[in-house]
């Protein structure tokens, strides 16, 4: 596990401590928690902006029913878009 140094206000520390210690949590664990959520929502992220990306490209039109998406669908959308 790697160590991080960040350089923070006394007072916005000493306030999360309080408020950690509330919680019955610590500063270090909110700060991990938040980075692992901060780094998977980009991934997320990547994958909803490509999945809306291979829907604008699609030339089918979803009609009144709406358009069912299949994993090969967008397989074979992405695999032609990288030709």
């Amino acid at each position: 596990m790697a160590n991080l140094t960040l350089t923070i206000d006394e007072d916005l520390l000493r306030r999360a401590r309080i408020r950690a210690l509330e919680q019955g949590e610590s500063v270090n664990s909110l700060v991990r928690d938040w980075l692992e959520s901060y780094a998977a929502g980009n991934r997320q992220r990547d994958v909803t902006e490509e999945i809306i990306a291979v829907a604008g490209r699609a030339r089918a039109s979803s009609g009144s029913a709406g358009r069912v998406w299949t994993r090969d669908n967008v397989y074979e959308e992405r695999l032609s878009q990288h030709d």
